[in-house]
């Protein structure tokens, strides 16, 4: 049958119509794929074809209060492998188990390895500079050097436990590093190369680099000065009494800063891999829960104050040694007691039997709001984990033995950052504040304060007026009382004692007693409040006055001075037992000569410096007291160049 031209006209005409349309669509579809879709296809390109060498972010610094340098980073680069690229497996094998000092068997095992990128570990973690150029000198195709960085703390085993340390991934695992993990860490950064499916390097494809972002700097409360005074006496502490641990703790006790903290065991945080994890995870100043002793009886006396239960000057107590409360004899530290006294000796005496009397005027329920409202048996808010809440009785419990005892502090678990918190607001003026560290999150590059803390005032516990006594009665302590280890020369430090048993399945140990103290400074406006414990102190008599107030009183007197904290001249006189050493005033002889000097006597030793005659200087200044035939240095010079 032939078929008309019309009809064939027609059928092209059809056909060229459909492959225009088709033609119209198809490049509909090129211009929306090209310029709607183009950016994204790109992406997902470059996603499928490129390999990421990462870089990591510089952890943000920790600072102390002053900006001294205490957590930092140092460049560790990494190796990473692109196995895909790599010619000569065997060979590059053996290239990179001699520089890494890793088994030849285990590179090669990396280096063939059916992944894009591999990173050889550990042994090429967070190498040297110098192990990373001679990796870079062996120019072996598909190695490539990851620019990393490892934490370093340049103070080594200072402010271990409150700084905590960093892993291998640059992540915090304790202390502030693990609390504050996220503002410190940063964003890590990329360098970006392309490969084909075979993950051959496609030649003529620049590589991409998206920078890190470093983490915040922290600036810590923490006082560095006051810190190495604090790590200083414990390590002196460690080698005289050989204990089984111990710790300090300095706060500002008008905001609650922590100004200086620190726990024995110690550790390096740059070599935790070689501690045991007791070692590092036990913080003692915001961990250790145990019985506080007579430091908790400042919390019973700050409560008698203030309900109007006692008068210091005029209320009187006799101590035969003892006092019975249920059948029960509750016995003095001294034996045979201290008899007849004022309750200001009952204090500065440590008076087991004129405590209990305390607490049974204030009763089971007003007692134990005090001890709630001074902030026990809960945790303070400190910017640390892992801190301990201690244990009270269950008020339902408490008879009138559990009063008694825990009245002098016996019988009730606390923390000595619980302890620090509660006396610091019971010498402020009664204000209650919640412990911190972090004083300011600041900008890496530019130093520009970002966020700055302040502090947090829970509640006032107790009235300024009450404040003031408490302070004096321990001011007291140290000058006539159980406390005068602690007594320094024109600093006026109050403070208190204690001696804690420790107890082991509900027994208590023999000779085995946490001793503490709790200081502050100065008496009339303090600056710094001051706890340590030393657990166990070997060779020694196991009291808090013979072996904790020493430390506080050397540790307060530094921190003043180097806190810029002025001597005072009204100061309680100090009641010296019969081994104290003679303090002696220091005479002014600077312009004296050395005839008249030797013509005097003066009980001291002389040290000259200087070429001359003449004195035109002296150390220590006039007026300031050293011990009975202690030193003196003097400065000298010609007459004639003195008065210059």
């Amino acid at each position: 049958m032939r078929v008309s031209f019309v009809t064939v006209r027609k059928r092209l005409f059809f056909v060229l119509a459909v492959g225009a349309v088709a033609i119209v669509v198809l490049l509909l579809r090129l211009g929306f794929v090209q310029f709607s879709m183009g950016d994204w296809l790109s992406e997902l390109a470059k996603d499928s074809w490129s390999r990421d060498v990462p870089f990591e972010a510089e952890r943000g610094e920790i600072l102390d209060r002053n900006g001294e340098v205490l957590a930092t980073n140092v460049s560790a680069p990494s190796v990473i492998a692109a196995p895909r690229q790599i010619e000569d497996p065997e060979q590059s094998a053996e290239q990179l188990a001699d520089v890494l000092g890793a088994g030849e068997d285990k590179v090669y095992e990396w280096l063939t390895k059916n992944q894009s990128l591999v990173r050889l570990s550990p042994e090429g973690r967070k190498i040297s500079k110098e192990k990373a150029k001679e990796v870079r000198d062996l120019e072996i195709e598909g190695i490539y050097i990851a620019e990393d960085n490892k934490r370093h703390y340049p103070k080594g085993k200072y402010l271990s436990h409150v700084l905590g340390f960093a892993g291998i991934d640059n992540q915090g695992l304790t202390g502030l590093e693990q609390y504050y993990d996220d503002k410190l860490k940063g964003e890590a950064g990329r360098v970006s190369f392309f490969s084909d499916a075979k993950g051959r390097k496609l030649e003529g494809m620049a590589d991409e680099y998206e920078e890190p972002t470093p983490g915040e700097d922290l600036s810590l409360t923490i006082d560095a000065k006051v810190q190495t005074i604090i790590e200083r006496e414990l390590d002196i502490a460690e080698a005289t009494y050989n204990p089984d641990g111990a710790l300090a703790i300095a706060m500002d006790p008008d905001s609650g800063e922590i100004l200086g903290m620190s726990s024995r065991p110690d550790f390096h945080p740059e070599e935790f891999r070689d501690i045991p994890a007791e070692v590092y995870n036990q913080n003692k100043p915001v961990w250790s829960q145990y019985e506080p002793g007579s430091t908790f009886k400042i919390i019973t006396l700050a409560a008698a104050l203030e309900e109007g239960k006692v008068d210091l000057e005029n209320d009187h107590f006799n101590d035969p040694g003892y006092i019975e409360v249920s059948g029960t004899k509750l016995h003095c530290w001294k034996k045979g007691g201290h008899g007849e006294q004022t309750f200001l000796e009952v204090v500065q005496n440590s008076c087991n039997p004129g405590f209990v009397a305390l607490g049974e005027r204030l009763g089971k329920d007003t007692l134990f709001d005090y001890i709630e409202n001074f902030g026990f048996g809960k945790k303070t808010g400190i910017d640390l984990q892992g801190e301990g809440t201690g244990i009270l009785f269950d008020r339902e419990n408490v008879g009138p033995l559990e009063l008694a005892t825990t009245a002098f502090g016996q019988g009730v678990s606390v923390t000595p950052l619980q302890q620090v918190t509660a006396v610091a607001a019971a010498v402020n003026g009664g204000y209650l504040y919640e412990p911190y560290l972090a004083k300011e999150w600041l900008e890496a590059d530019s130093g520009t304060v970002i966020e700055a803390n302040t502090p947090t005032m829970r509640q006032q516990v107790i009235s300024e007026e009450t404040s003031d006594e408490v302070r004096n009665a321990l001011e007291h302590v140290v000058a006539k009382g159980t406390g005068r280890g602690a007594f320094v020369d024109g600093y006026r430090i109050g403070g208190k004692t204690g001696t804690a048993q420790k107890a082991v399945d509900g027994k208590y140990l023999e000779n085995n007693h946490i001793v503490s103290f709790i200081g502050f400074a100065p008496a009339n406006d303090p600056e710094i409040v001051v706890y340590t414990a030393i657990d166990n102190p070997k060779d020694t008599l196991q009291f808090g006055g013979i072996v904790a107030a020493p430390i506080v009183g050397n540790i307060i007197s530094d921190s003043l001075s180097v806190m810029g904290v002025e001597k005072q001249q009204d100061q309680l006189e100090k009641e010296r037992n019969w081994d104290d050493e003679v303090l002696v005033e220091t005479p002014d002889v600077t312009g004296k000569s050395l005839k008249e000097l030797h013509e005097a006597y003066y009980p001291f030793q002389i040290e000259k410096e200087g070429e001359g005659n003449v004195v035109i200087a002296q150390s220590p200044k006039a007026g300031e007291k050293i011990r009975e035939g202690g030193t003196i240095r003097l400065y000298l010079d010609d007459k004639s160049n003195s008065s210059d």
